[in-house]
């Protein structure tokens, strides 16, 4: 029997925060109704730069009229080649406003792969970030007969460049406004040609298995999403949230982007991806959602600065964390926190807890998201420890993000919590396999009907490629991906994602990859967080001259070890890891070995890495 948590899926509200059936109509309500009122900000030269819901509508306009007088016909599409900024949402806006298709690249990738995701989305107009993404285009154009115009944002180092076939994003703007004059009513008329059950977006996967698939979402879906978002996290115009990951990924396209759209929250674009640390504290943001990674981080930091603390900060840290983790313990066990422990939790927020949090920028926070990947229940408990709930969303590109989530009231570290009130999930009882369906269900594959049907049955379930369990409350958890389960050469079925979620808390260590399919025991690569080692030898006088060096030092391994002994002593003993390597180049985004959400490639790397996996079981 196939066990199903199927919530009754709720009515819509009566009166929605903003109407509008498609995302064009949603956003020119919205600025109907919130005018004046900031929307965007965006740091330049070191000062902030407000955007008004007014201004973002007059540049949106522009854009989307200058698309129009450059031949973007309804239907078409536009791919946005950037960094998260101001202008990918202005864009994003203005090609949906002009009737078009919106799609999204990495600004990490290549320029192979910028070909080869404008060629299959088929894009007529490519808005590109700078010069360095304008090279990447520019390398690739005479392979895109379709591609019309290259419109690029940041014109610096390129004052004296002319090409017929590149523009500005301000020329456009201007070249826009003129249209606007001269064709009254069409820009109406192309807000309004789009139907609900159109495409609106484009979210190209990772491409971890072979080339990236176009996901196809409506615009139905996309409004149907983003309005179940709000019903079960509360946002308003009052919130601050900060845009740092990629907007061409699911979640801070429809978590940031459209979430804020819908509710108002204000959006505060970081300078660049490197200065996140310091701009969460800038900003405070008040309901802040990332990646594992971060999270991973944030914790790391605090625990490098406490080692270089005194020993009575330390003292002092462990008996605030400590009341702070009885008092975690009795929430997320449903019991009351006596009164004489609520005044201890008091005193250790006044003493410690509070400093810890604006170390990290999270002393304004009421709610913290994380999502997108696998994240270590001990981590969820230390957020829940400084006072800050954390909740965990479950999901993938196909679903327009999260399916199951946790609410603030009913943690449950380990699980992804219970299906989202707007959809459906169970647990197949033969594979094991987490199903999803619902109205947010995308509408498949661009070009790939084959591998269309291949993920979404014919009673309308997406088939996810996660195993998992439900218990008798409808909590979900994710044992692994179905593709990524090891079968020892004993016959022990692992499940590879635990092991390298407990090393993950490490502050020494940014990933791994756990290794063992029908071998005889299990070895591990790990990738180690550059900044915690270097100190880390830097303060026991351990010689490096670059990161290679790093990674073979004798105490730098015997550190790594240390490490991966506490991780195989939470396990069994078949569960345990009997020898590892490090990875001996630094990696980054633009490697082939990582995602752009910066997860190691499983397979990529079993087989990039496979003579240095040997060198591990023939003792080498």
């Amino acid at each position: 029997m196939t066990h199903l948590w199927n919530p009754p899926i709720p009515r819509p509200p009566a009166e929605p925060l903003v109407p509008g059936e498609t995302l064009p109509a949603m956003f020119w309500n919205a600025v109907a109704q919130r005018r004046g009122k900031v929307w965007l900000r965006e740091k330049e030269f070191g000062l902030w730069r407000q955007w008004t819901w007014d201004q973002t509508g007059q540049a949106v306009r522009e854009v989307a009229m200058g698309l129009a007088a450059i031949g973007l016909e309804p239907g078409d599409t536009a791919s946005i080649l950037s960094n998260t900024v101001v202008e990918w949402v202005i864009t994003d806006l203005a090609v949906l406003s002009a009737g078009g298709v919106s799609n999204g690249i990495y600004p990490t990738d290549s320029a192979s792969q910028v070909q080869y995701l404008c060629d299959d989305s088929s894009s007529s107009v490519l808005f590109v970030e700078d010069e360095e993404q304008l090279d990447k285009a520019l390398e690739v154009r005479a392979q895109l007969p379709r591609l019309r115009k290259i419109v690029v944002f940041d014109m610096e180092g390129l004052q004296r460049f002319e090409d017929p076939q590149v523009i500005s994003l301000d020329a456009l703007r201007a070249l826009g406004a003129a249209h606007d004059k001269i064709h009254p009513g069409l820009f109406e008329r192309r807000v309004a040609s789009r139907r609900p059950q159109d495409l609106a977006i484009l979210v190209y996967t990772s491409g971890t298995t072979g080339k990236p698939k176009g996901a196809m979402h409506s615009h139905a879906g996309l409004v149907y999403i983003t309005r179940g978002y709000s019903e079960i996290f509360d946002q308003n115009e009052n919130d601050e949230r900060m845009a740092f990951l990629p907007l061409c990924h699911i979640v801070e396209r429809v978590g940031g982007e459209y979430s804020g759209l819908y509710t108002g929250a204000v959006l505060n674009f970081v300078e660049n991806p490197d200065t996140v640390p310091e701009n969460v504290r800038e900003i405070a943001p008040t309901v802040f959602a990332a990646v594992p990674r971060v999270w991973e981080k944030f914790y790391s930091s605090v625990m490098v600065a406490l080692s270089e603390s005194s020993r009575l900060q330390q003292m002092v840290y462990g008996w605030a964390i400590g009341t702070g983790r009885r008092v975690a313990d009795l929430v997320l066990a449903g019991q009351p926190v006596p009164a004489t422990l609520k005044a201890q939790f008091i005193a250790a927020r006044l003493l410690c807890l509070d400093n810890v949090r604006k170390l990290i920028g999270i002393h304004r926070a009421r709610l913290l998201l994380t999502g997108a990947a696998p994240i270590a229940p001990d981590l969820i408990r230390w957020y829940l420890s400084l006072g800050v709930p954390m909740a965990e969303g479950w999901g993938q590109t196909e679903c327009a993000g999260a399916a199951t989530v946790t609410m603030a009231g009913r943690l449950k570290p380990g699980s992804i919590g219970q299906a989202a009130p707007f959809n459906e999930v169970k647990v197949d009882a033969t594979t094991g396999e987490l199903l999803i369906r619902g109205p947010n269900v995308f509408m498949g594959y661009l070009n790939q009907p084959e591998k269309t049907a291949e993920t979404i049955d014919a009673d309308g379930w997406l088939h996810t490629g996660d195993v998992g369990t439900v218990d008798a409350e409808g909590f979900f958890r994710i044992t692994d991906r179905m593709k990524d389960i090891i079968i020892t050469a004993g016959g022990k079925n692992i499940t590879p994602s635990e092991w390298e979620n407990e090393l993950k808390f490490s502050p020494y260590v940014t990933d791994a990859v756990v290794i063992g399919d029908k071998r005889a025991f299990l070895t591990a690569l790990i990738m180690i967080d550059q900044e915690n080692v270097e100190k880390y030898a830097q303060d026991h006088d351990v010689p490096f001259s670059n990161y290679t060096s790093l990674t073979r030092a004798a105490e730098v391994l015997q550190l790594i070890q240390g490490e991966i002994d506490k991780v195989n002593a939470k396990f069994a003993r078949v569960e345990q890891i009997k020898a590892f390597r490090l990875l001996e180049t630094q990696l980054t985004a633009e490697d082939e070995e990582l995602t752009p959400t910066m997860k190691l490639k499983r397979r990529f790397v079993q087989q990039k890495y496979a003579a240095m996996i040997d060198s591990m079981y023939s003792g080498r």
